[in-house]
C-alpha cells in the first residue's frame, strides 16, 4: 500500500514517515521535495497508484488572507488530484475547538479546510488535536504584547507531538472513520501555568500575565474552548516528564 502525506517533512509528517515506512510505500511530500499542493507542482505524479493521503502540512504565514488561501486552495487542489488519483481515505490533522474559534483567521480557514474534506466525497477522517507541548514557545511568543505573555484564563490539554503522530499513523492504516475525532493530552493544564513552567525551563525572563479577556490566536476564549469534548484518544505522556529531558528544552 502505498501513503502520500502532504507535509511529511514537517513536525508531524517526518514522524509518521518514519513510524510507516518500514511496512509501507511512504511518500513524503513537501515543496522541498517537490510536491507543492498549493501551485499543484508534482501533485497528480505524487498521488499516482497511492491509496492514503494523509495531509499535515500547515500554511507559511498566519495572516489572515494568506493562511485562508493556504488551506482553500491546497485543499480544493488535493481533493480534486485525490479523485483523479482514485484514493480510498483521506486524513487530515485539524485543531480541537476549531469550530469554537471562529473569530480567529486561522481557525475560520482550518474549518474551511474541514468542510472541503467533508464534502468532497472521498472517505475520510478528520483528526483534531489539541496543542502540541512543542507549541508553547509559540503560544507565548503569540500573546506577547509590551515585552509580557498575556495569556487568557482557560485550560488547554496539550498533547506530545509523538503521540499525534502515532495516533496518525494508526488511523491512516486503517478504515476511514468518516468523521471527526477528537485527541488530546492526559491532563488539562491552565495556559498561564503551562507557559510560565516552559518559560522557567527555558530560563527566559518573559513574565506572563493571566488576562480573562486575553485573546488566543485573535479569539476570545472560555474556559474550555481549547479542550477536547469528546476524545478518542488521550496521550500518557505527561509535560512535566516531557519537558524535563533536555532535548526538549530547546
Amino acid at each position: 500500500m502505498k501513503l502520500v502525506i502532504i507535509g511529511g517533512t514537517g513536525l508531524i509528517g517526518s514522524q509518521v514517515t518514519k513510524k510507516l515506512s518500514d511496512r509501507y510505500e511512504v511518500l513524503a511530500a513537501s515543496p522541498q521535495t517537490g510536491v507543492n499542493t498549493l501551485t499543484k507542482e508534482g501533485l497528480d505524479e505524487a498521488l499516482k497508484d497511492a491509496s492514503v493521503v494523509m495531509d499535515v502540512s500547515n500554511s507559511p504565514s498566519f495572516a489572515d488572507d494568506d493562511v485562508m488561501n493556504f488551506f482553500k486552495t491546497s485543499t480544493e487542489n488535493l481533493v480534486a488530484a485525490s479523485k483523479k488519483a482514485g484514493i480510498k481515505h483521506l486524513i487530515i490533522l485539524s485543531v480541537a475547538g476549531t469550530s469554537r474559534l471562529q473569530a480567529s483567521g486561522y481557525f475560520r480557514a482550518k474549518q474551511v479546510q474541514e468542510d472541503l474534506v467533508k464534502a468532497s466525497g472521498i472517505p475520510y477522517t478528520i483528526v483534531q488535536a489539541t496543542q502540541f507541548f512543542e507549541f508553547a514557545g509559540g503560544i507565548a511568543y503569540m500573546g506577547t504584547v509590551d515585552g509580557k505573555a498575556v495569556l487568557p484564563d482557560a485550560f488547554s490539554q496539550p498533547v506530545a507531538s509523538a503521540e499525534v503522530a502515532s495516533f496518525m499513523a494508526e488511523k491512516a492504516t486503517g478504515e476511514p472513520a468518516n468523521a471527526t475525532l477528537e485527541i488530546g493530552g492526559p491532563e488539562r493544564i491552565a495556559i498561564d501555568a503551562w507557559i510560565r513552567q516552559y518559560l522557567k525551563m527555558m530560563n527566559s525572563p518573559l513574565e506572563v500575565v493571566t488576562d480573562a479577556n486575553a485573546l488566543y490566536s485573535g479569539a476570545a476564549i472560555g474556559q474550555t474552548t481549547l479542550t477536547p469534548d469528546n476524545p478518542v484518544f488521550l496521550g500518557s505522556i505527561k509535560y512535566n516528564e516531557w519537558i524535563s529531558k533536555p532535548e526538549n528544552q530547546r
